[in-house]
């Protein structure tokens, strides 16, 4: 991605240079893409570490559940005694 971007001021630095305004747009145009598929790559690789947050404490959870029902029941046998 990084890479399109390069390639893409290339051409816009190019297109500069030669007043080529089709070649300096095009510049433009590639590099924007490759923003746009940073930003979505970006997007993707948070959802995909929310998704995992989200899942850990659901396990956290559940594991607290699971602890505080095995404690419950002794500490309600105790209190009939």
């Amino acid at each position: 991605m990084a890479e399109e971007k390069a390639k893409g001021k290339m051409k816009e630095a190019a297109g500069t240079i030669t007043d080529d305004e089709s070649k300096k747009a095009e510049g433009q145009a590639q590099q924007s893409k490759a923003g746009a598929a940073e930003e979505a790559a970006q997007k993707e690789r948070t959802r995909q570490e929310q998704a995992k947050a989200k899942e850990a404490e659901k396990e956290r959870d559940s594991k607290e559940r699971k602890d505080k029902g095995l404690l419950g029941d002794v500490g309600d046998t105790l209190k009939g005694r």
